[in-house]
């Protein structure tokens, strides 16, 4: 039996939603003689005409939080579809696709990295343009050294292969659909990253992230999310959200967009300064009530996501005001 507590809470939601959600096994992670699942989770509905959005996490082992967020956003779904009318209804609509916990021999060892010491968001097959800051931007100098992306003739480690097997089944051949990974990062802002990561230019999408972003401010405005391209900040190699945008970016018939929620974990360790002598508390929220008053804020944001997915049609720009939109995030972003 897994060890993982995430891993046990994460089954114990599959057994209560057993007659509404699809589960399968992605992949298995060996740890000695213990078998780690990567589970891949679906509820909704699966016609492929309709839109999708898929929740990921646990990229990062040291990154519980992203985890925890999504295990109680699902849980929270499972509960409402109970009693919750207007959610059932909702999901006619929509496909929702969960796979909260990608990295389980790396959470279980408490590393960034998967048991084979590579960096899972430094192992897709995807080169940066431009230099990259050292180590930080991935590299193949050895696994003992954080950020190490695998030997180039490994290929893609089984938990990506797992994503991107999921990303291309459930997500890329819809018109519409959205991905959100869950992680946690150094900062005092909680941060929506989009691609891209291994190039300074802008994506054909920004029109779209904007509008988002307005819709979503003008419904909770009092969020503290930051939107930004992730290259403004640094460039990576193998980047796996941008290797999967890319696949279908040319298609104009379509619309992806991976966006990365980075949790600022300074706010924790600013409000308890004895975080930081803990590897875990410098990614994590250690007491109780911040840990649940983070799991409450970001379900806001997961669920407003999960009806903007839906009724993409009603907020989606086209024609001369997509133009104009696009311009408009090329200027804020891009100026430089």
């Amino acid at each position: 039996m897994p060890t993982l507590p995430e891993l046990r809470e994460l089954e114990r939601i599959m057994q209560l939603g057993r007659d509404n959600l699809e589960s399968s096994i992605a992949c298995e992670v060996i740890s000695g003689n213990i078998r780690f699942p990567v589970y891949q989770i679906a509820l909704g509905n699966p016609d492929p005409t309709l839109p999708a959005i898929g929740f990921f996490g646990g990229l990062h082992g040291l990154e519980r939080v992203g985890t925890h967020v999504l295990l109680y956003f699902l849980r929270s779904l499972i509960t409402r579809l109970k009693w919750d009318k207007s959610l059932h209804h909702l999901l006619q609509d929509v496909r929702l696709v969960f796979m909260p916990l990608i990295n389980p021999g790396g959470m279980s060892q408490s590393t960034r990295c998967n048991l084979n010491g590579v960096d899972l968001m430094r192992n897709a097959p995807i080169e940066a343009e431009r230099k990259v800051p050292f180590l930080l931007g991935g590299h193949r100098i050895s696994p003992r050294l954080p950020w190490y992306r695998g030997s180039e003739k490994s290929g893609m480690e089984i938990e990506n292969l797992a994503l991107c097997n999921v990303v291309q089944n459930e997500l890329l051949p819809r018109n519409f659909s959205i991905a959100v990974d869950c992680h946690s990062g150094f900062g005092l802002r909680d941060r929506v990253w989009f691609p891209h990561a291994h190039s300074v230019h802008p994506i054909d999408h920004l029109a779209d992230i904007i509008a988002l972003e307005e819709l979503f401010q003008q419904t909770h405005p009092n969020n503290r999310y930051l939107f930004e391209p992730q290259s403004l900040h640094y460039q990576t190699h193998a980047d796996v959200w941008d290797y999967l945008y890319l696949q279908t970016a040319k298609d104009k018939s379509k619309t992806f967009f991976p966006l990365t929620l980075e949790m600022g974990s300074w706010l924790w360790v600013k409000k308890n300064p004895r975080q930081l002598f803990s590897l875990h508390g410098l990614f994590n929220p250690i007491v109780e009530h911040r840990l649940n008053r983070v799991l409450r804020r970001h379900t806001v944001w997961l669920e407003f996501l999960m009806h903007a997915a839906a009724s993409h049609d009603n907020w989606m720009l086209t024609g001369p005001s997509r133009l104009r939109m696009q311009e408009r995030g090329v200027a804020r972003w891009y100026r430089s």
